[in-house]
């Protein structure tokens, strides 16, 4: 058995084991690790492409597992754990954002397949990973917070919804492999910074948290602003 093709599947397959804990907390009202289990599965899915192309053994199997493990992750996971937090209380409209959450972490995941021989320097839409734990990272401020969604109204489901419709757009966001992607612009950068440290100043009292949350909301949101100032600029 070549253990060189074990490695890069086990980091795969702990990607989805993370995923399945992360529901099983949800289902038991463990907000906190139904969240931390969506980080942790990121880290899998980070180092399972990383192993696979370390010792040469990349495959089409191996990809296509990737992607089914991160709809189970960053698809699922998080829309389940959505729904519990506070989706459930908003009847069919909750429903239907997370329906809607899943079923774009579905396109975003084919699309990326069938085009990652056409598509280079950049990716289009946001990535799932970065997705759903949008969702995961903040959930777990919220509960560190003790912050009641509730008193966002309907403008928490209809976050959502945008942050599951980015993961299908054309808005353009950096892949940081250095191959030739758009160049990010200074406003952004600007922006990126104050968004960054204003996230981290609402939620100074559960640092770690928002740590995390900034991160994921800071590079969806900067990928939006970066992708019009690129618009505006070829039009003009």
């Amino acid at each position: 058995m070549d253990y060189r093709k074990i490695i890069p599947n086990l980091c795969t397959s702990m990607n989805l084991v993370f995923g399945m804990c992360s529901i099983m907390a949800t289902f038991a009202g463990d907000f906190v690790w139904g969240s931390i289990f969506i980080l942790l599965a990121l880290v899998a899915d980070g180092l399972d492409g990383r192993t696979a192309r370390f010792f040469g053994v990349a495959s089409e199997m191996g990809k296509e597992m990737d992607s089914l493990c991160d709809l189970g992750s960053f698809g699922v996971a998080p829309a389940i754990l959505a729904w519990a937090f506070v989706l459930k209380d908003y009847g069919f409209l909750g429903m239907a954002v997370v329906i809607f959450f899943a079923c774009c972490g579905m396109w975003r995941l084919a699309r990326f397949n069938v085009n990652a021989d056409v598509v280079h320097g950049y990716f289009m839409g946001l990535a799932i990973p970065a997705g759903g734990n949008i969702v995961a990272m903040t959930t777990l401020l919220f509960v560190q917070m003790g912050v009641d969604p509730h008193i966002f109204g309907p403008a928490y489901p209809l976050l959502m919804a945008i942050v599951a419709y980015l993961m299908v757009s054309h808005v353009h966001y950096p892949n940081f492999k250095g191959d030739g992607g758009e160049p990010v612009y200074m406003a952004t950068k600007v922006f990126a910074l104050v968004l960054f440290a204003a996230i981290l100043y609402a939620g100074m009292d559960a640092l770690l948290p928002a740590l995390a949350a900034a991160v994921f909301v800071t590079y969806a949101a900067s990928g939006i602003v970066n992708s019009t100032i690129a618009l505006t600029a070829k039009r003009g």
